[in-house]
């Protein structure tokens, strides 16, 4: 019932997006190093973005933070803010993980699709899924990552932009 204690453990789902345009790197165009799920990528174009750009980490955290109902990444981390620029994307992820476990939940799991045409996602993914497991205090089975094309079409199948979509479930005996 609505409003009333439970002792039934907590299930919250949340879901997470994020996109970044990508562009040369340094010095042909203000594009910054890839860097994937925390995972530094070699390619010859990286994320405009405030931060370090991880598309992943930042869909992450923002699936996170929305399965309960917390602010946003950007109301967290404000692209105005000087202290955000070129931040590394796991201190984001850290807070989200903090509020987590200050209302006792935990991920029951992780399901990350990364959208581009280039880098391949296959080749990352084991080390995507550990270094994202380690964030969170859990198993790596408990995160899965996927790769998938936008088949040449649009700005993400044209190679200029990057995209990630993230469902987490929370479980746990909320505080």
């Amino acid at each position: 019932m609505w409003g009333m204690a439970s002792t039934e453990p907590s299930i919250r789902i949340g879901h997470g997006y994020d996109l970044h345009r990508l562009e040369p790197l340094a010095p042909d165009g203000d594009g910054r190093p890839m860097v994937l799920g925390g995972v530094s990528v070699e390619h010859d174009a990286g994320p405009v973005g405030h931060s370090d750009g991880d598309v992943v980490l930042h869909a992450v955290t923002d699936a996170i933070l929305g399965a309960m109902g917390e602010p946003d990444i950007g109301q967290l981390f404000p692209d105005d803010d000087a202290a955000n620029a070129g931040r590394d994307s796991m201190d984001f992820l850290a807070e989200a993980v903090r509020r987590m476990r200050k209302r006792n939940l935990e991920p029951g799991n992780l399901d990350i699709t990364v959208v581009c045409q280039r880098p391949k996602i296959s080749p990352l993914k084991r080390a995507m899924e550990e270094r994202i497991a380690a964030a969170l205090g859990c198993e790596p089975q408990r995160v899965n990552v996927k790769g998938k094309t936008h088949e040449e079409v649009d700005a993400v199948g044209e190679g200029r932009a990057i995209e990630t979509h993230a469902v987490v479930l929370l479980i746990g005996a909320e505080a």
